[in-house]
């Protein structure tokens, strides 16, 4: 398959996920996105699992493509700004007609290997990042030099998640759930005179 196809493809199915959510979603729901026939779309993907899983590697690509770099600049800084990206930027964290239909994705993954394992990737490139970016803080004094940077990611990054189940299933402001984030990332990590200067 051609690059130009393969995406207008994998953009048709975002697109299709977005109206008709995971479990509803058809072959012919994409082809007719994409404005091809069903017939090509299966030329090239004999299923819709065959082809969600391609959809998870594109998405992945993108996601990581737009998480922000830990090189340079302070760690707290970098921390807030990872935090805002993954939260609230409308490009790295898209609408909640996406959201909810990647969360009955994640209902999936105890069932589904392939889709467990593409959605364990996600979760250990953010992982990763805040680790990084932590480990940074502890050693320049800017983090409490108590804080286990693999233990505060942990908790992190599944505040994150857990965020991201709130703002579709109870319709929390992602606005609101960044800025308590931030409040528990400024009370477990900073050091206290780094604390104090941001109230």
């Amino acid at each position: 398959m051609d690059d130009d196809t393969a995406t207008e493809i994998l953009e048709a199915t975002y697109q299709a996920l977005c109206q008709h959510g995971y479990a509803d979603l058809t072959l012919e729901d994409i082809a007719t996105e994409a404005d091809r026939s069903k017939a090509s779309i299966h030329y090239y993907y004999d299923s819709k699992e065959n082809l969600f899983i391609e959809f998870l590697d594109f998405l992945y690509e993108r996601y990581t493509a737009q998480l922000p770099s830990v090189d340079g600049g302070a760690p707290r800084e970098q921390l807030f700004t990872l935090l805002e990206t993954v939260l609230i930027d409308e490009e790295a964290a898209p609408g909640q007609e996406f959201r909810t239909a990647l969360l009955e994705v994640t209902a999936q993954a105890p069932y589904n290997d392939a889709i467990q394992t593409r959605l364990a990737n996600f979760d250990s490139v953010l992982f990763e990042r805040v680790r990084d970016i932590i480990v940074v803080g502890v050693e320049i004094g800017e983090f409490n030099a108590t804080v286990e940077p693999a233990v505060a990611a942990e908790s992190l990054v599944t505040i994150i998640t857990g965020a991201h189940t709130r703002r579709v299933a109870v319709d929390r402001s992602s606005e609101h759930l960044y800025k308590t984030i931030i409040r528990y990332a400024e009370s477990q990590l900073l050091v206290d005179e780094l604390s104090e200067t941001t109230h």
